[in-house]
């Protein structure tokens, strides 16, 4: 039965409930404004591996298990994962629940997987495609900068419109009942590039994608941005968020009531020596699991728009001189006890 509206959307016909979310996170973030909501905050950044990336592997398995177990189910009752990080070939992903033998689905969106990975777990679960369904994220601070910048040990300079990769993973559990929270839509965004080209400037280059996507998810539902309580970007930190409002200006919406981001929730910029914010997958992941869905689910918000962004950048893209488009997935997230 046809649940698509509008040119990008869908509104599921029955809402898909997200029955735990869990998150774990390193030193640093569990020094920020939202560590006592974090469930785990690991003091040690190896996470008790070998290597950056076996190390966000095991946040990423951990998460999963702890979501797992907060929703009350085993690891036998999943259906499927949407996982996804940063690193070539997803290895954080692959390496972290291979033990747990859970059929899977590795993804790749940048800093804006956990919304593609609700948005295809949500369409899993609506279609009977599975009972319950997980979705997980993450991302380590030294992982990606080996993956994409420089080794730690070279110190370069970081610019102010630089962000920090945040260490963290987030995981849903998804089903079709069970819980007073829900999704009742998504939007699925577009590749948009303005042509830009600095690495350092991630907020920059993925809000116009921001802004794409969030225009069309009111013009696909017939909504004002009053009728969200909460706009959420992914991390676009405080360069990025001031170039979205503008930009969604010009297209005569007005969000800097409901707006907030990932990135600037997380961290305390100035006591932190964040630069711009937060950002990696990890870092919409840990802030929806730890703070927006817990807000949601008390009903502090009846309704929050949660728009993950990521860069679509690689090595071998920056380094051919090619401009670093972006993307954001949209995900409605409300409260059902009403």
């Amino acid at each position: 039965m046809k649940q698509y509206v509008g040119k990008q959307s869908i509104a599921f016909q029955s809402p898909v409930c997200i029955l735990a979310g869990a998150s774990i996170a390193g030193k640093k973030e569990g020094e920020g404004p939202l560590g006592e909501q974090i469930d785990f905050i690991c003091e040690e950044p190896m996470f008790g591996a070998d290597t950056w990336e076996a190390a966000e592997s095991t946040m990423q398995k951990e998460a999963l298990q702890t979501a797992i177990g907060k929703a009350g189910l085993t690891r036998e009752e999943i259906r499927m994962i949407f996982a996804g990080d940063l690193l070539a070939q997803t290895i954080a992903s692959s390496f972290g629940i291979r033990d747990l033998e859970i059929p899977c689905y590795g993804l790749y969106g940048a800093c804006s997987t956990m919304g593609e990975a609700l948005s295809l777990g949500a369409m899993a679960v609506a279609g009977g495609y599975g009972e319950y369904v997980g979705a997980v994220t993450s991302s380590h601070f030294a992982s990606a900068e080996k993956e994409f910048r420089f080794p730690l040990g070279y110190g370069n300079q970081r610019p102010l419109s630089a962000t920090w990769t945040v260490t963290g993973s987030g995981a849903c559990i998804l089903g079709e009942t069970g819980s007073k929270v829900g999704i009742t839509g998504i939007t699925t965004g577009k590749i948009v590039d303005y042509g830009l080209k600095d690495s350092m400037n991630m907020g920059g280059c993925m809000a116009p994608a921001a802004c794409d996507t969030i225009y069309q998810n009111l013009m696909d539902f017939n909504r004002q941005p009053e009728d969200y309580d909460r706009i959420v970007t992914g991390d676009l930190g405080a360069v990025g968020k001031q170039i979205l409002l503008d930009l969604l200006a010009e297209r005569g919406f007005d969000i800097s009531r409901q707006h907030d981001d990932c990135g600037l929730l997380i961290y305390d910029n100035q006591r932190q020596d964040t630069h711009s914010g937060g950002s990696g997958c990890g870092c919409a992941a840990v802030v929806f699991t730890s703070h927006l869905l817990p807000a949601v689910e008390a009903g502090k918000w009846k309704r929050i728009l949660f728009v993950p962004t990521g860069a679509m950048l690689s090595k071998v893209s920056f380094n051919e001189g090619q401009p670093i488009p972006g993307i954001a997935q949209a995900v409605v997230v409300e409260n059902l006890s009403e």
